[in-house]
Parts: structure tokens; sequence; C-alpha cells
């Protein structure tokens, strides 16, 4: 049996040099034993404080991404630090993304939102001058697709009467999304337009920073038309915009809360475009900590409510990870470029 310790001194002493030895001893014994896991705990960066940088104004697609990836987390492993998110707009994302490829922002503890929006401003170079190697790609979350909304009191009640607008004339017709010429919700407009048989040089488009700030700009009815994404869009709806939204640009009918909303395709215009969502860290960040990451977001989109929480957000599972989020980063820069080519953009070849 250990001896009972002795009542402290009034004034302690330093211990022994031969105690201070048995302590570090006794402290090495219990790490090899029980501590352990305690102390990969510590070294894990997913366990610890940590940002989910936004990059546009709140309200939008990025937003979105941030909270479903802290609340993911947060239902997996309840003790961890909550993933704060901030928001750092410019360029839908070019400011970020320059701050992270040139070691300004990132580190163990920063995420960074990406959409298929970012990947296409980064096959046309207007991410700046970096290769798509300088950031290192975590993990998608989930599926988005682009819609087709008015303001509720609109007199468009279907994707046809838009489309006969546009024949009437283009130039009347005033679209608003987040990104300006080249961005992802521009294409969208474009291939729109296109679809009715005008010319997409000739189409108003009024760029905002970010969804949000688009939306927010369709329920004071400054644009006749947005060209973003049903989460966004949903989102807003539930936040009191007045919205409608007229096609969901998907192949197929959408299973939950978009069952009810047709396809662009049903209506005879054969538009398509699918959002994904996830996350990049920077390149400089070590192995370990990008494993850590990746194999957090993996548990989380793994467990049994994460289907029903994407479904809150508006997205569909979509799980990439590793050297098969790389294969898909690389096709879709090169079908961007292709897109990009075909509408009269520049491409950047890396």
């Amino acid at each position: 049996m250990p001896p009972r310790p002795h009542p402290p001194a009034a004034a302690p002493q330093p211990p022994a040099q031969g105690n201070r030895r048995q302590a570090l001893l006794t402290l090495a014994a219990c790490a090899s034993a029980g501590m352990a896991p305690m102390a990969r705990a510590v070294g894990d960066a997913s366990t610890e404080p940590a940002e989910c940088i936004a990059p546009s104004r709140p309200g939008g697609g990025f937003d979105l991404t941030c909270g479903l990836a802290a609340q993911a987390l947060q239902a997996v492993r309840p003790g961890r630090a909550p993933l704060r998110t901030r928001y750092l707009p410019g360029g839908i994302g070019a400011v970020a993304f320059d701050q992270v490829a040139t070691g300004r922002l990132g580190g163990p503890g920063t995420l960074v939102a990406f959409s298929s929006g970012s990947l296409l401003n980064i096959a046309q170079g207007r991410f700046g001058p970096h290769p798509v190697s300088a950031v290192r790609w975590i993990a998608t979350l989930g599926n988005d697709y682009g819609v087709v909304a008015v303001h509720r009191d609109a007199p468009h009640q279907r994707l046809q009467d838009v489309v006969t607008a546009l024949q009437r004339d283009s130039v009347r017709v005033v679209f608003g999304a987040g990104g300006t010429l080249g961005s992802q919700d521009w294409v969208k407009a474009a291939l729109l337009v296109r679809a009715a048989g005008q010319d997409h040089k000739r189409m108003r488009f009024v760029s905002f920073e970010g969804g949000g700030e688009a939306l927010k700009a369709l329920g004071g009815r400054h644009i006749d038309l947005f060209t973003g994404d049903a989460a966004e869009a949903m989102k807003a709806a539930a936040e009191g915009v007045p919205l409608r939204i007229l096609a969901v640009l998907a192949p197929a009918r959408l299973p939950g809360a978009l069952a009810a909303l047709p396809t662009a395709r049903e209506q005879g215009v054969d538009l398509l475009w699918t959002t994904v969502r996830g996350l990049y860290m920077a390149a400089s960040v070590p192995d370990a900590d990008a494993r850590a990451w990746t194999h957090a977001l993996q548990e989380a989109q793994a467990a049994p409510g994460y289907a029903a929480l994407c479904a809150r957000h508006g997205l569909y599972p979509f799980a990439l990870s590793g050297a098969a989020l790389e294969d898909y980063v690389q096709r879709s820069l090169a079908d961007y470029r292709r897109l990009a080519q075909e509408l009269g953009l520049r491409s950047w070849p890396r």
C-alpha cells in the first residue's frame, strides 16, 4: 500500500532530484498505459477550435456549406469545439483562394468552402495565377442543383413564360445572381438565353457578392430572374423571401423538399446544372492534420442522420475525398474549360 501523504508544509520546498526523476518516470508510465489516446486526441486538428471560411457574404451557398459541416461534425462528435463560420467575401471565393494559395491564410484549423462554381472560376484563371494544387481538396459534402426563380408575384408562372419573354426582347429581362461574367450563375443565365435562341452576350446580368445578396434583390424586385442554386433559394424562402422557383436544373425530379418542383427538361428546356459543395485547406497543412479532417468528415457523412441533415439544407449526399476527389476536380476543370470556350470566355490551360 502506498504511504499516506504527509500534510503540506507551510512553505513548499522544491522536490529532491530523485523525486523529480521518479515523477517523470511515473508520468511516462501513465502515458504509455492509459493516456496515449488523450494525447492523440489533443493532436487531432479536427477536435480543436477551428473555423470554416465562407468566401462570401452571409446567406449564400458557401455559408450553407460551412453550416452543414459544423452541424455534421457536432452530431458525431458532440464534445468537439464548434466549427465557427467566418465570412471573407471577395470575388466569389477569389480572395480566399489567393490568400490560402499564398500562405496568408490557412493552417490546421482553417477549412474553406468551395463549390463547382469555384472550379469553374479556377478553370478560367479567375482565382489568380495559382495552380489547382495550390490548395488541398479535403472532401465534398453534397450536391446542389441550379434553379431559375422569380419573385412570388412575377407574371411568369412557368419556365416557358421566361423563354417567351427572352424571345420577345431578351434585353428587357434582368438576371441577377452571385458572381460576375463567367461565374456559374452567369453561365446558367447564359445557357437559358441560348436555349431561347438569343445571344447570351447581350443579356443583362446584375452581379452580387453571393447568392444571399442576389436573393434579397429578387425579394425587392430589383431583378427579374435569379439563376442560383436550390439550397440557397429554399433557405431564403424559409426566411421569408417572396420567391417562386420555376425550374430545377436537375436531370429528373428530386426527392424530398424539391419533389413538387418541375425540372427545366420537363418544360422543354434542356438545361442542367449540378453544384457540388465541399471544403479545401492550405496545401501546406501537414498530412496528419489533413487526414484527421478527412477522417472526421467521412465519419460525419457515414452517420445515419447525415442524409436527413443534408435534406434540411436542401442538399443531397455526395461524398468524395482523397484520390477520388482529386480526380473529380481534374475532370471538372477539363469540362469547364470546354464550356468556357464554347461561351466565348477565357480559359486557363494549367
